[in-house]
């Protein structure tokens, strides 16, 4: 019995049947149920590499990498660091609605002024307020006032009211500049304002370690000179923005005088300001009367 006994333990185990179902990983000692499945060491390969949002997962860990790194700089910066990310926040937000209301006054619609002060000195004033019906721009709307005032108002009071509209208008397209002048001139300063007292704080630290050179205080001082770096990042972007939206208003304001100024030239070489469509350019009429005589 016991020489049975030891042929049947060394005996091999019997083959499974065709079609019986694998035996279960849990119920075989010493195999672990992870070898078998891939999916329980990364939960991305049972979708395919995707997450349940449908995301990559490489992308998903390059994010989280990134605002990891984000949040360790605002925590190594400190207060001032914080300062300035508020700032960058404000920056874009008033970088992209100043585009946008730029747009929307139809600060580079320059031609379709144009178009409606050529109708205006061909046609009269009906002809030029029809080519200003549909979004007319900031140069539109001041020759529409210039069109009204002239037709209802001596040659004077009609300049004053049309200058007054174009104040207003050049007004409207330099909302919000001064404060991306602020932050372009308040965040470098504040990355330097944290930079100096991340020195102050260095030194302090070195002065009580009685002179010993420390690498540990290489930590302090580079984290110092991150809130400049960050200042500058902001600041930069800001001033390019500030000089860009300054050229656009400056350019509408150099457009608009010279508009109102050949508007109102014809309107004072006519008898009659709603008759200065017949006696434009005035220089031609003058040279054919000298010519006649």
């Amino acid at each position: 019995p016991t020489g049975g006994t030891e042929a049947g333990q060394g005996a091999p185990a019997p083959a499974p049947a065709a079609g019986s179902p694998p035996p279960d990983a849990a119920a075989t000692p010493g195999l672990d149920p992870s070898a078998l499945d891939p999916s329980a060491l990364d939960p991305s390969a049972a979708t395919g590499g995707m997450t349940a949002d449908g995301v990559a997962a490489p992308a998903v860990g390059a994010i989280d990498g990134a605002l990891d790194s984000a949040l360790r700089m605002l925590n190594d910066g400190g207060p001032a660091v914080w300062a300035i990310a508020a700032l960058s926040v404000v920056t874009v937000a008033l970088i992209l609605w100043k585009t946008w209301t730029l747009m929307r006054l139809g600060a580079w619609s320059r031609a379709r002024s144009e178009r409606a002060l050529a109708a205006y000195l061909h046609g009269g004033p009906e002809a030029g307020l029809a080519a200003l019906r549909r979004r007319p721009g900031l140069r539109g709307r001041m020759l529409r006032a210039g069109f009204a005032a002239l037709a209802a108002l001596p040659l004077a009071a009609a300049r004053e009211e049309t200058a007054r509209v174009a104040k207003r208008e050049l007004a409207d397209a330099r909302t919000g500049l001064r404060a991306l002048e602020l932050i372009a001139t308040a965040a470098p300063l504040l990355g330097l304002l944290g930079t100096v007292l991340g020195m102050i704080a260095a030194f302090r630290t070195l002065q009580e370690a009685g002179g010993r050179a420390d690498p540990a205080m290489l930590g302090g001082i580079w984290e110092a000179l991150l809130t400049t770096a960050a200042g500058m990042a902001v600041a930069i972007p800001a001033s390019a923005a500030l000089t860009w939206f300054e050229s656009v208003a400056d350019r509408a304001r150099q457009d608009m005088e010279d508009l109102g100024a050949r508007l109102f030239l014809a309107a004072a070489a006519a008898p009659d300001p709603s008759s200065a469509a017949q006696s434009w350019p005035p220089a031609q009429g003058a040279e054919a009367r000298a010519d006649a005589a």
